[in-house]
């Protein structure tokens, strides 16, 4: 199997955790797992399309028949099996399907064609396939890895045109500066963009703000967090720039998150529990009195989704291991007044934590 494609890999991969997990058949439809085996992206459409994979069979990937087009076929993979309009996809599926009882399906299936599904195979067992995919899906190939750190460099150029004041900020709505962080995203090699928050003044202590109509004014702190997805594979990064001096307060305040964000990075090393690596960055900026102020988990899995397994937070126990990529994202936000993010993805390796991200940190003055 070594000199196998990783697809076949993968898949001999995935046999082996439907046996361990006691999974007969899986079927995926929308979400990451099935590009991830088979190269192709189904469109979220009302029509259905569904990779069956028994666990004892070959795979079948039941696609529409105008869809067909556009799968790269693979024989040692998958046989391809269009339905034409007209046809009941979800009677070929259960035909597939059989008299396997244990069945794991994709996590963002259309819940239409679940409940069609349960109905056609009754009295099956029915749980996530992201019990078998997400553990292997986690940890990263050489490729994967290679481009992740293609898209992350794209990513760190457009943030570089940030910090270096190319990206003009006072006087411009947050709207219009997300736009051109897209943009510039695209220029950059990405395919598309996924998402390009800008949080200006008090906004910037809302972690998920919208950007819109805000003109951005001289002395504001301004969150930039932007990402999108390049040969498949996403982009996340997240700096915090200053459209003036700060004040003492915002210097004290960023100058904790920044040691929190690089002692979080530094502790992510291969074996170390995820929640650890949360509890140093949360430790770093309770010690300096922002405690209440960290609102949400330090990282999160990054690959084909923006965010997946593992996730940098309390209560995750699961301990890194060489090829999980992850994002380490503290924040700090004062509501009503402002807040500040520093986010890298990084590679946990053998050597140590491999941060793909590597635009500056420091407190930047822009225009």
């Amino acid at each position: 199997m070594s000199g196998a494609s990783p697809r076949l890999q993968r898949l001999a991969r995935v046999r082996a955790a439907m046996d361990g997990a006691g999974v007969d058949a899986l079927l995926l439809s929308l979400g990451a797992d099935l590009p991830w085996l088979t190269g192709y992206e189904a469109m979220p459409l009302e029509r259905l399309t569904m990779l069956v994979l028994p666990a004892d069979a070959d795979a079948v990937l039941v696609v529409p028949e105008l869809e067909a087009p556009r799968v790269e076929e693979d024989p040692e993979l998958f046989a391809l099996r269009p339905w034409a309009e007209g046809d009941d996809p979800v009677s070929v599926v259960a035909d597939l399907v059989g008299g396997r009882r244990r069945l794991a399906v994709s996590d963002r299936a259309w819940a239409t064609f679940l409940v069609s599904l349960q109905s056609a195979l009754p009295g099956r067992s029915w749980e996530v396939s992201s019990r078998v995919t997400g553990p292997l899906r986690a940890v990263k190939d050489r490729a994967e890895v290679e481009a992740l750190a293609a898209v992350s460099a794209a990513a760190d150029r457009v943030a570089a045109a940030l910090l270096g004041g190319e990206i003009a900020l006072v006087g411009r709505s947050e709207r219009d500066v997300s736009d051109e962080l897209g943009r510039r995203l695209v220029a950059e090699g990405h395919d598309r963009v996924n998402f390009a928050i800008v949080g200006s003044g008090p906004n910037s202590a809302s972690p998920h703000h919208e950007p819109g109509a805000r003109v951005i004014g001289p002395g504001e702190a301004v969150v930039c967090d932007f990402g999108g997805t390049m040969a498949g594979y996403c982009s996340d990064i997240t700096r915090t720039v200053l459209t003036g001096d700060p004040s003492p307060e915002l210097a004290e305040l960023y100058a904790v998150l920044q040691e929190a964000q690089a002692s979080a990075v530094a502790a992510a090393t291969v074996g170390t529990a995820c929640e650890d690596v949360d509890r140093v960055a949360r430790e770093r900026i309770a010690a300096g009195g922002y405690g209440d102020a960290f609102i949400h988990r330090t990282g999160h899995g990054i690959g084909l989704e923006e965010h997946e397994d593992p996730y940098i937070v309390a209560g995750n126990r699961q301990g890194l291991v060489a090829g999980h990529a992850f994002s380490v994202e503290p924040g700090i936000y004062l509501s009503g007044r402002y807040g500040a993010r520093i986010e890298d993805i990084v590679v946990a390796t053998d050597s140590g934590p491999r941060p793909l991200n590597l635009a500056s940190h420091d407190l930047t003055v822009v225009a």
